[in-house]
C-alpha cells in the first residue's frame, strides 16, 4: 500500500516538530508559504492571525486522532469541514469525491480533510500513525507488512524505547 496523497497529511502534521520544539506554522507569512508550496493556496490569497490558529487546531486534532485520542478531534475535523463547506462531487465515471465551497485557507484545509476522508474510506488512513514516543509524536506511514508500526524509526524512537524498557528490566 502506498502514501499517496496522506503524504501531505503527514507533512501537515509534521509541520510542528515536538521534540524539537519548532513550528512552521509561526505566522501568518508561514502558514502562506506552506500551503502555496504543496498548491492549496492561490497567490493573493490573504491568510490571518486566526488562520494560523485553525490550522495548528487542525493540526493537532489530527494528530490525536492518529494517536486515537478521537472525541475532541473529530469535533475539531467537523468543525473545519463545516467551514470548508465541504460537498460530494460525482463524476459521470462513477466515482466521487469531497471539493470544498469555501475559498482561502478554508478551501486549503478542506483539501486536507478531503485526503483524510479518501483515506479513511479506501483503507489507507490505518496506515497513517504517530510515533508512539511521547518526546517525539512525528508523524509517519507505516510501510511494514503488518501494519503495526509503533515507531517513526525503529533506529531512533523504537531503539531509544526498547532500550528504557531493556533497562528497566535489569533493575
Amino acid at each position: 500500500m502506498e502514501e499517496g496523497p496522506l503524504r501531505l497529511v503527514r507533512e501537515f502534521v509534521n509541520t510542528r516538530d515536538v521534540e524539537g520544539g519548532t513550528d512552521a506554522f509561526g505566522s501568518p507569512e508561514d502558514l502562506t508559504k506552506w500551503l502555496r508550496r504543496n498548491d492549496l493556496l492561490a497567490a493573493g490569497e490573504p491568510v490571518t492571525s486566526a488562520d494560523v490558529d485553525r490550522a495548528v487546531e487542525l493540526r493537532e486534532a489530527v494528530r490525536e486522532l492518529l494517536a486515537g485520542a478521537g472525541e475532541r478531534a473529530a469535533e475539531v475535523l467537523s468543525a473545519t469541514a463545516r467551514r470548508a463547506r465541504l460537498r460530494p462531487q460525482f463524476s459521470a465515471t462513477g466515482t466521487v469525491r469531497l471539493v470544498s465551497g469555501a475559498t482561502g485557507v478554508d478551501a486549503a484545509v478542506g483539501s486536507l480533510l478531503a485526503v483524510i476522508a479518501d483515506a479513511m474510506y479506501d483503507g489507507r488512513w490505518r496506515r497513517l500513525k504517530v510515533c508512539r514516543s511521547d518526546a517525539c509524536q512525528w508523524a509517519f506511514f507505516d510501510l511494514s507488512r503488518a501494519g503495526a508500526g509503533k515507531w517513526c524509526s525503529m533506529a531512533v524512537c523504537g531503539n531509544r524505547n526498547k532500550a528504557a524498557a531493556w533497562r528497566a528490566r535489569q533493575r
